[in-house]
């Protein structure tokens, strides 16, 4: 079936079976930042947004994207690089495998909240997974991007 979506901006129409996953549709038509790590939505490796909040694409059937605007961390790159590098300066940058996923998870906390509390912001990333170390490098990178204590 062919569905038609806006992806970082542009409209693209896509061939894709009727079970096929959001994740594996975007990497077949070259967007590879999408990743998929785990399959069963607790990693959040696969984190797009699908007009413009987050979604776990290796469980979202392609069809369902039929109409919809959808962003990859290509479409934001100013303010991926912009939290990118305040990562590297808190010293948490580490392997980057989970990089795509965890800072589309953390621009859309931006979006979203004022002023969240560290709690909140924990129970956030709780769909984001990463298997280097621990997340207080992390945690102290996202304070200082959203402006908070």
């Amino acid at each position: 079936m062919q569905i038609e979506v806006i992806v970082n901006l542009k409209k693209i129409k896509m061939e894709v079976d009727a079970n096929e996953f959001l994740a594996d549709t975007l990497r077949k038509y070259g967007i590879l930042s999408v990743r998929k790590g785990c399959d069963t939505t607790c990693c959040g490796l696969c984190t797009v947004w699908i007009d413009d909040k987050p979604t776990l694409s290796c469980t979202t059937l392609s069809f369902r994207a039929n109409g919809r605007k959808i962003t990859t961390i290509e479409g934001v790159h100013k303010e991926a690089d912009e939290f990118a590098q305040i990562l590297v300066a808190e010293g948490a940058e580490q392997c980057g495998f989970c990089s795509p996923g965890f800072i589309m998870t953390v621009l859309a906390m931006k979006n979203e909240l004022t002023n969240p509390t560290e709690e909140t912001i924990v129970h956030y990333l709780t769909g984001n997974l990463c298997r280097c170390t621990g997340y207080m490098g992390q945690l102290r990178a996202i304070k200082t991007y959203l402006g908070v204590q």
